[in-house]
């Protein structure tokens, strides 16, 4: 261990007093017994230290090799502090592209390329966002933050190496331990309406009875897409409504796609409804049909998902995701296939299903710290149904009329029962009556969604769940930025087959 303290009139204080601190590590057993840099370690950690699927692996060294190596790679191990890290830490929400203020040129590529495919005549003034060569030309460098999440895997990688090397004895402390740990991304899911997820839905089917399968099934059990595209005709139990989840398929290192564990690296049974059971019944007799018409067979090993004759081969999940975002471009909805996780999440949430059961049945670790953690925003309306079950215990309240006087207690049975079913529920019982009986006839307009929400004193989110309904129902027609209008006297109740049912 050595210091070099620079010449000067209080050199020999200073030496002294590093001296000492040296004489100290070492009486702490705090010495360092290596000199290896942070390159060395991670390259050391990344090879050994750390035990994890191929595609996480491919993540860490991503993201060691564009924020960590070119800037602390050089650094001995031994003199990184936690201010060091956190300097790091602070460079990246600033700009992830580590600019330090530098005006440049930010290049699409890395390989030999044309600028701008313009050519003489120059871009569009203004550039337009609709036109490809105004979104593949290169641009002056705009600093862009580095997301929450990002930063705080860069720190549990230096956290994780750094730990390592506690382990093996290389450090005495790991520095990591006292640096200020990134904050946690607050989580905004934005899942499709219950109208959008119909729309999606109907529309997956129009575009083949097998990418509507797809989606319908995402829908109703919330599996990843790798899950899914995992799935073989051994794990579906139709007799029992239940499917087992217990593989997926992800990239390799090399970019490759593969069989694997699921994300979490458990085993999860989904029981089934019936319509889901039904509909991937007849999936798998059309899939038995095309096999034995191009003379060949389908067993258990067979994949659910899959464009292969035999289904031998799996979905690509990436495929899938493409052409979901087409679909739903089309449509003109802002959604992507994660997001219909996020919406079978929010469904069983409002519907008031235990926290625990959502988590099993989406494969979150942790007991339901997760699933809390991110759908938290949608447990409104299920609050407001809990709201009436301590009054339920209560002795029934004298009613009382506008002036102060007291008025018979009527018969409260409907009542009650509009109560126990959800306040959604109830105001759409009360237009669909209203319809039924004329009060609003064909071609009429719905009162709008803040003052149902107003009327029955309910979030505007609650309403709008009472229009969905009814717009599923067939009852009535929403059409983006105008009221509701009915198109149906009879009140609904009835759907077309393929049609998502809310």
């Amino acid at each position: 261990m050595r210091e070099t303290i620079p010449a000067g009139p209080n050199a020999k204080r200073q030496a002294e007093k590093a001296l000492t601190r040296l004489q100290n590590q070492v009486d702490e057993k705090r010495a360092p017994r290596t000199s290896a840099t942070l390159d060395q370690l991670l390259d050391r950690y990344l090879d050994v230290g750390v035990d994890v699927d191929p595609n996480t692996r491919g993540d860490y060294i991503s993201k060691a090799n564009k924020h960590i190596r070119p800037f602390l790679g050089s650094v001995a191990v031994a003199r990184i502090e936690a201010d060091t890290l956190e300097s790091l830490y602070a460079d990246l929400r600033r700009c992830k592209d580590h600019c330090q203020g530098r005006q440049y040129v930010q290049h699409r590529s890395v390989h030999e390329h044309v600028c701008d495919e313009h050519g003489v005549r120059g871009p569009c003034e203004p550039l337009d966002p609709n036109c490809r060569k105004c979104k593949r030309m290169c641009k002056p460098h705009q600093c862009r933050p580095y997301n929450a999440s990002g930063v705080r895997a860069v720190h549990y990688i230096l956290s994780g190496a750094f730990a390592a090397a506690v382990r093996w004895g290389w450090l005495a402390v790991n520095p990591a331990q006292g640096a200020k740990r990134p904050s946690l991304p607050t989580a905004r899911p934005q899942p499709p309406s219950a109208e959008d997820a119909a729309r999606l839905v109907n529309e997956a089917f129009k575009r083949g009875v097998g990418w509507g399968t797809f989606i319908w099934t995402a829908m109703t059990t919330g599996a990843r897409r790798g899950e899914l595209c995992g799935l073989r005709w051994k794990d579906l139990d139709l007799a029992g409504r239940v499917m087992h989840i217990q593989r997926a398929i992800a990239r390799d290192e090399k970019g490759r796609w593969m069989e694997k564990d699921t994300k979490t690296h458990q085993q999860r049974r989904v029981v089934l409804d019936e319509e889901t059971t039904a509909l991937l019944a007849e999936h798998r007799a059309r899939a038995m049909a095309e096999a034995e018409g191009l003379r060949t067979t389908l067993d258990g090993s067979g994949y659910m998902f899959s464009s292969a004759p035999d289904h031998s081969r799996f979905a690509h999940p990436g495929a899938a995701t493409q052409r979901y975002e087409r679909m739903s471009r089309s449509l003109g909805i802002d959604s992507t296939l994660h997001k219909l996780r996020h919406y079978s999440a929010t469904e069983l949430l409002n519907a008031g299903v235990n926290i625990r059961a959502v988590a099993g049945r989406l494969g979150h670790g942790g007991g339901g710290a997760t699933t809390l953690r991110v759908y938290t925003a949608w447990l409104a309306e299920a609050d407001q149904r809990a709201a009436p079950a301590p009054a339920g215990r209560m002795p029934e309240r004298p009613a009382t009329a506008i002036d102060g006087t007291s008025a018979p207690v009527g018969d409260r049975g409907d009542q009650d029962q509009a109560v126990a079913s959800g306040p959604y529920v109830q105001i759409a019982r009360d237009l669909r009556g209203a319809i039924r009986c004329g009060a609003f006839r064909v071609g009429d307009l719905l009162p709008p969604i803040k003052e149902l929400a107003r009327r029955y004193s309910v979030a505007e989110s609650t309403a709008h769940r009472a229009i969905a309904q009814l717009a599923g129902e067939g009852a009535i027609r929403v059409s983006r930025g105008r009221r509701p209008i009915v198109i149906d006297a009879g009140g609904g109740g009835t759907q077309s087959p393929g049609v998502l049912q809310h």
